[in-house]
């Protein structure tokens, strides 16, 4: 057992996530290798003032650009758009994999309301448009049906039988214009050799370790309870608990003891360089780094609650009189500590980037250093989103 103080385990969640002293990852190659280390992006439309997978990644990669993520998913095809961890972007040598487990596991509970028969009598129609043009969308196939889709509501036929298309194998997305999906046949883009994986693979026992320390290595340190943390996994508690066991005797994981903390956490053994490290307890450059909502540093949100006495709730689907902060806010980052939250909102076509208001938290005291640096970071989000001009309404 190894035991650390609650800063030691904060700075070793930060420095496995890269949030802390110099940045660790540039450009994209920066993204492959964070993408790689963490396993999934986890992906929501929703851009307020960035989408959370840009937002997730401005803040580890040293000179991100938007552009760099979407070149990678739609051209360069090393990474991909799939399920994981809910809606996910995740390195193009896992897709056969997750495509597997998700046939295996979800497939049915998505589309189960759906008339099958409508679904089945278009798909020829979307093969025969896909050898004509290299990719289309719901918007291309015109007829006024409607059946219930992926989130259980009234969605058009085209759209479903893409989406349908999609979750089976079939299809891939092609490129993204805002949230509108352009769909293309999977087997005229990606390798052959990743085609081949996807009707040879199986999952058994060994991919349930992976799975299992996968997400322990996404967010650094996790403990082996309920958590939100094992989305998308179709793993019981009871199973859990012998997969952790399993990866304790096979030495592929270490237990932690944080202090002021009754449950054991996890980590890699992999990491036990950086364990080293922080033990050590080595003075670290700050910086101030804008947290998205969906950032594997905060899935589970308890954990963080007690590791850095912060609770985060995303209020994006809470009904605005019940908002304690508002709409689409996110925690700011200082050293060690999470300090505060910041509301920012965007007019893309006028380039103006708003900070509707900033919360710092009730034990914090802003010194000038640390307001100079929430200063600094606005300005560098302001960059990240094009805007020429940032406004503070509050």
């Amino acid at each position: 057992m190894i035991n650390l103080t609650k800063t030691q385990a904060r700075i070793f969640i930060l420095k496995k996530q890269g949030l802390i002293g110099d940045y660790q990852f540039s450009g994209k190659q920066g993204i492959l290798d964070f993408v790689k280390q963490v396993g999934c992006l986890q992906f929501d439309p929703v851009d307020v003032c960035g989408r959370s997978a840009d937002i997730l990644l401005q803040s580890r990669v040293d000179d991100y650009s938007k552009s760099m993520l979407d070149e990678l998913l739609y051209q360069d095809r090393l990474l991909i758009d799939f399920f994981d961890k809910n809606l996910a972007i995740i390195p193009i040598d896992d897709y056969p994999f997750f495509l597997t487990y998700y046939l295996a596991h979800n497939n049915n509970d998505y589309f189960k309301n759906a008339d099958q028969i409508d679904i089945e009598e278009l798909k020829p129609l979307v093969r025969e448009l896909l050898t004509k043009k290299s990719s289309i969308s719901s918007r291309e196939i015109k007829t006024n049906k409607t059946l219930k889709g992926y989130w259980g509501i009234p969605t058009s036929l085209p759209r479903v039988t893409l989406e349908l298309m999609y979750f089976q194998g079939e299809l891939i997305i092609h490129h993204k214009i805002g949230t509108n999906k352009s769909y293309c046949l999977t087997k005229d883009y990606l390798p052959k050799n990743i085609f081949k994986k996807i009707v040879n693979i199986s999952i058994n026992d060994e991919d349930l370790e992976w799975l299992i320390q996968r997400r322990i290595g996404a967010v650094g340190l996790m403990w082996n309870k309920n958590s939100s943390v094992w989305l998308g996994l179709d793993i019981k508690a009871k199973q859990r608990d012998i997969i952790f066991q399993q990866l304790l005797k096979k030495n592929k994981i270490l237990e932690i003891k944080v202090e002021g903390i009754d449950n054991v956490l996890y980590c890699l053994r992999t990491d036990h360089s950086l364990i080293d490290f922080v033990i050590k307890n080595p003075k670290i450059k700050p910086r101030c780094e804008f947290i998205a909502p969906l950032d594997s540093f905060i899935w589970d949100r308890l954990l963080i609650e007690k590791l850095f006495d912060f609770s985060y709730t995303w209020e994006i689907y809470t009904p605005a009189n019940k908002r304690k902060y508002g709409y689409y806010v996110l925690p700011f980052l200082y050293g060690d500590l999470l300090i505060g939250r910041i509301e920012i909102s965007c007019l893309y076509k006028k380039e103006i980037m708003s900070v509707k208001k900033i919360w710092w938290e009730d034990k914090i005291k802003p010194t000038k250093e640390t307001k100079a640096s929430v200063k600094k970071c606005i300005k560098r989000f302001a960059l990240f989103n094009n805007c020429k001009t940032i406004t503070y309404l509050n």
